[in-house]
């Protein structure tokens, strides 16, 4: 039996404005996808990348420096910065994900809002529970500076997979550098912050899941003002 193909949701004839937005759009998506811009290590536009058969546009972290073949992005709603996208963004998923690690292979290009339509947010769908990629990691530096900004680092606590806990850690160190900072190391500003974790140098880091950080802190300052 021959099967009928027909416009759905009209009688044939003249496509109306509705049908004519929507072949546009679907026209505008295919050049997105074949025109796509192409994306490079230490290009820091937003990219598209797959998350199973639906394409996200994902932000990359600034300075992030695994390599070629894994960067740090967080997924954002397409709409973003607009705070509909936000609270939308929210329901369904995108925020709250943090920092995450995805392989170079599964980015298509540099981000177009004509990709918005293959989205998660388009079809009005959470986003999955596991998107493929893993937490891309934090740490936390105790840094001592001079007023030119020169100095050394003289902790390095990680990794965090999350940055509250890397904030925590950091809040609790300043608590115990505060009052001390001037004199542990006279002419040196001494801080502690909340830092992307370097995997390329990680024998450098303690655990903080091993170690307290408190603990570490308080040993190191004894060692630097002992003569």
């Amino acid at each position: 039996m021959k099967r009928l193909f027909r416009r759905c949701g009209h009688a044939p004839g003249a496509l109306t404005p509705e049908d004519r937005a929507a072949v546009d759009q679907f026209r505008a998506t295919l050049a997105a996808l074949r025109d796509m811009e192409t994306w490079t290590p230490g290009l820091y536009k937003d990219i598209a990348v797959r998350v199973g058969p639906f394409v996200e546009r994902a932000h990359p972290r600034l300075g992030d420096d695994h390599g070629p073949n894994l960067i740090a992005v967080s997924l954002v709603h397409p709409d973003t910065p607009h705070a509909a996208a936000y609270l939308h963004g929210h329901q369904l998923g995108y925020t709250g994900r943090g920092w995450l690690r995805c392989e170079t292979d599964k980015i298509l290009g540099v981000w177009n809002p004509a990709l918005t339509p293959l989205t998660h947010a388009a079809a009005d769908l959470e986003l999955p529970d596991d998107v493929g990629m893993e937490p891309a990691h934090y740490a936390v530096h105790v840094e001592a500076r001079r007023k030119d900004n020169s100095g050394r680092i003289l902790l390095r606590m990680g990794p965090y997979t999350q940055t509250w806990l890397a904030s925590r850690d950091a809040d609790r160190l300043n608590t115990l550098l505060e009052g001390k900072a001037a004199t542990v190391m006279p002419g040196y500003t001494v801080t502690a912050k909340g830092t992307p974790f370097h995997v390329s140098d990680h024998a450098s880091y303690s655990d903080p899941h091993e170690a307290d950080a408190c603990e570490l802190l308080a040993a190191l300052l004894e060692d630097v003002k002992a003569p």
